[in-house]
């Protein structure tokens, strides 16, 4: 519920020094069209502290994408039941929902790689394989 001018303005208030800042959009729950994940590679871009996310959506998609975007935490409710009372209940993550996220997390993590591009030692039996010429 902030503009960029209100996020400087707390950052300018607060420092840098041992701040989060967390990516969200304050709707329970919100539609994936407002969730604007890609803030979260602007925030990074624009100040230099660590940058997470927290979600308000249904589902555990958006939250995995984000930390594919660089969000280096997570904040997503927890509930008992989605069916009970409250205002954010349909937004909040079940206890076996939770086990899911975190694992789809860490194979997010694993997948991310370093960014350098290399043939692995797996791939070397298919490259002679399919390969017509071997450089």
């Amino acid at each position: 519920m902030s503009t960029d001018e209100q996020i400087q303005s707390a950052v300018d208030v607060l420092g840098l020094d041992n701040l989060i800042i967390a990516h969200a959009t304050s709707t329970y729950p919100c539609d994936n069209e407002e969730l604007n994940l890609k803030m979260i590679q602007t925030l990074r871009q624009r100040y230099p502290c660590p940058v997470g996310y927290s979600g308000h959506e249904v589902g555990l998609i958006p939250t995995v994408v984000a930390v594919g975007l660089g969000a280096c935490m997570v904040e997503r409710h927890i509930t008992l039941d989605r069916a009970m009372w409250g205002g954010d209940q349909a937004a909040s993550v079940e206890p076996g929902g939770l086990e899911r996220l975190v694992k789809y997390i860490r194979v997010t993590e694993q997948s991310l790689g370093d960014g350098v591009k290399k043939v692995y030692d797996s791939e070397l039996p298919h490259l002679r394989k399919l390969r017509r010429v071997i450089q």
